[in-house]
């Protein structure tokens, strides 16, 4: 049975951040004490958390809870959990945004790697989900569950292997919870965002790839140009979650690409060989540049 949206404003909600120190996470806390939320951040940077805390209290919003947890650590989050619905009850809205980024070939990806997307990416958001959707149900009242999966959840991006399968599981996660829950009034937004310009772009590792080589820098930089910021992704995802829209996109091109892959498989088809011959022009000028460099 169709049900309105569970959230349909902000005013007096309680709302749980992961990721909340910078990037996508500090945008939508930010935007969400605006909008008069009681805002519970975590991150895994003490001195960046207590930053973000500290600016929207200075800017008249409230914060209920600003507490470090490593998500992927299931006993800090069952920690956390604990403190924050002590204090403040059951959530309204819980946003998984925390994560992490690992790009690399087949053959420059080590199992570590792997290991540590599927912690991070995959497993810290169960591990949000197990220990606060359970107070939410119990409430009564509702709510929406807010997960941050990436356009690497949709499409077939290059280098994107091992990032892909903790995106595209969160995105399985997502869509049957997005029926498990509809009975309890609990709303689910898949969040999938294309480029945006947060402190990931600057720390993401690629494997095998030598990041500080000037045709890399270049490639990174064009991406910069052409990706949004922030404040816009989080202005699309509050857009989405507070009409319990499914799907929820940061950029008009990632829209577009979906439309292709699920109405048009053949055009979508070439846009990605496109996509991934340019991206592996890249990979040829790094490791020039490298050996260059090296000499």
């Amino acid at each position: 049975m169709w049900f309105r949206a569970p959230v349909r404003d902000l005013a007096g909600k309680q709302v749980l951040v992961t990721g909340a120190a910078s990037g996508i996470g500090r945008a939508v806390a930010e935007q969400a004490a605006d909008r008069g939320a009681v805002v519970h951040l975590t991150d895994v940077q003490p001195d960046r958390l207590a930053e973000v805390a500290d600016a929207i209290r200075a800017r008249g919003g409230t914060v209920g809870t600003a507490e470090v947890a490593d998500v992927s650590d299931h006993q800090q989050v069952r920690r956390l959990a604990a403190h924050v619905t002590e204090r403040a009850g059951a959530m309204d809205v819980v946003l998984n945004v925390a994560g992490i980024a690992i790009w690399g070939t087949v053959r420059s990806l080590e199992p570590e790697h792997w290991q540590r997307l599927v912690d991070v990416n995959l497993m810290g958001p169960i591990h949000v989900i197990e220990e606060f959707v359970p107070s939410m149900i119990d409430a009564g009242r509702g709510g929406q569950l807010v997960n941050v999966s990436s356009a690497a959840g949709i499409i077939a991006m290059p280098w994107h292997a091992a990032y892909s399968a903790t995106k595209f599981g969160l995105r399985g996660v997502s869509e049957v919870l997005r029926y498990d829950l509809r009975k309890h009034r609990i709303g689910v937004s898949l969040v999938c965002p294309g480029g945006v310009d947060t402190g990931l772009v600057e720390t993401i590792r690629i494997a095998g790839i030598d990041q500080q080589s000037r045709a890399f820098v270049r490639a990174r930089r064009h991406f910069q140009k052409r990706a949004v910021s922030p404040e816009q992704a989080a202005t699309a995802i509050w857009r989405g979650a507070l009409r319990n829209r499914y799907w929820v996109y940061t950029s008009p091109d990632i829209r577009l690409v979906h439309w292709l892959q699920r109405w048009f498989p053949p055009g979508y088809a070439v846009a990605m060989r496109a996509f991934n011959y340019g991206a592996n022009r890249v990979l040829p000028a790094v490791e020039q540049a490298r050996r260059t460099e090296a000499a």
